[in-house]
């Protein structure tokens, strides 16, 4: 199935489709900008290889399904994928090219992946954003990700002089680093 977006509402007309094996290098490209963006928010460097990844998660059993935002000229400016668990589903991973980021196209692609979910029978879709990707955070609220479902805590075992872990948020009455 293929969305069209409305050139009234975006910068430029996307349409959303199922992920094809010709877009393997651009969306390896998104998944290692994606990489890259996250080791940032703490401080860290990426791998040289930071798309590699992309490999091993195509071939996840879990997999339902992927879908890629395409704009006019059919270049590959987002992607989406859904990940079976259990009743419900996660979206993992949601990446939009740094440089077309503002104009709707997570928004898009989460409208799409909802719908996926929805016909496939599913109860529920979660998604996991960095603690420190605020941007990130906010966007998915507005899209209607306003449920905590679960949450992942970490224990720094580094020294707390390298920590990269900031102190700031409270939950449950209880003070976290992020």
């Amino acid at each position: 199935m293929s969305t069209q977006v409305s050139p009234a509402t975006q910068v430029s007309a996307l349409t959303i489709r199922s992920y094809r094996p010709t877009d393997h290098r651009e969306c390896r490209q998104l998944w290692a900008e994606m990489t890259a963006a996250d080791a940032g928010l703490y401080g860290a460097t990426s791998d040289d290889d930071s798309g590699a990844a992309f490999e091993e998660y195509l071939t996840r059993l879990d997999l339902s399904g992927m879908w890629v935002a395409s704009d006019v000229g059919g270049g590959v400016v987002g992607m989406v994928g859904l990940v079976l668990d259990g009743r419900g589903g996660e979206v993992e991973p949601l990446v939009v090219a740094s440089s077309r980021r503002g104009e709707g196209i997570g928004r898009t692609l989460l409208s799409h992946v909802a719908e996926q979910g929805r016909r496939r029978g599913l109860g529920r879709l979660s998604i996991s954003p960095s603690a420190r990707n605020l941007d990130a955070i906010r966007c998915l609220h507005a899209a209607g990700y306003d449920a905590l479902a679960r949450l992942t805590l970490s224990i720094d075992l580094q020294s707390s002089r390298e920590s990269v872990f900031r102190d700031g948020v409270d939950l449950c009455d209880l003070r976290f680093r992020y």
